[in-house]
């Protein structure tokens, strides 16, 4: 991984990759610079030239984000706003995209396009401190990073709707009750319980672990009977890797596997 300027990179432990969004001081809100670094970072992992297998995705100091850098964008023509927001659909786009399994570890406020980014992980872990909200409303404008799309589809239309609509904010507690996170841990256990889980899915066998992530993600827009065929070209896939003959042949020979990822 190459050095970013709002982004910093670390291996946790074998093949899990922590990704902290660095800018505490204004914080960690949103710029174009940061927007290119993470299209680049979430582009690169798409790719096969890497042994990541897991990736946590966290905020620097108090917040996890803030959402957009609203200073940067003060004085911002019309024009330059949209250019910015295309660069932002890309980032958004490439963290959905991104066929490494991703953890959100939500340390403190994850607003606006905080809480969009955080819907764009696969799941998400969250400090007790933490708070979330999708404030655009209150400024003049809606979520255009998926927040009205990845809300309902983690808590339900009736309450997304509500939440959406009053910019009404929430605590982690009750995004736990609600389905939208996975844990609530104190601030200290967060990264260590993030890690490992992360962990967890880097021992697992990485070519079953993005097919699992593709097919559960693109199988839930299908009818089911579209999904379960998803599901079984996946598996036929699998089946004739090397990842699942070593598989099979670690369970019988009783030890732990090395996977490859072919």
């Amino acid at each position: 991984m190459r050095d970013y300027e709002t982004l910093s990179v670390a291996e946790a432990a074998p093949h899990v990759l922590v990704v902290t969004l660095d800018r505490p001081a204004a914080a960690n809100a949103v710029t174009s610079r940061m927007g290119r670094d993470l299209l680049d970072l979430f582009t690169d992992l798409a790719g096969l030239d890497h042994d990541w297998r897991c990736v946590i995705l966290t905020g620097a100091g108090r917040f996890f984000c803030a959402g957009g850098d609203l200073k940067e964008r003060a004085g911002m023509s019309d024009e330059r706003w949209r250019r910015q927001h295309l660069l932002f659909e890309r980032m958004i786009a490439a963290l959905l995209d991104c066929p490494v399994p991703v953890i959100a570890a939500v340390n403190g406020a994850a607003y606006a396009g905080g809480l969009e980014i955080a819907l764009a992980c696969d799941f998400i872990h969250a400090a007790e401190e933490a708070r979330f909200a999708l404030t655009e409303a209150k400024l003049g404008f809606m979520p255009g990073s998926g927040g009205t799309q990845t809300l309902p589809r983690a808590i339900g239309e009736r309450r997304a709707k509500e939440l959406l609509l009053a910019a009404m904010p929430f605590s982690a507690r009750e995004a736990l009750d609600w389905g939208l996170v996975n844990r609530v841990v104190p601030a200290e256990a967060l990264m260590p319980q993030a890690v490992e889980t992360a962990r967890a899915i880097a021992g697992n066998a990485p070519l079953a672990t993005r097919k699992i992530k593709h097919v559960v993600h693109h199988g839930l827009s299908l009818d089911l009977r579209s999904a379960l065929m998803l599901e079984l070209e996946a598996y036929g896939q699998l089946i004739v890797s090397e990842d699942r003959q070593e598989g099979v042949r670690a369970f019988n020979e009783k030890r732990p596997p090395a996977f490859k990822g072919r």
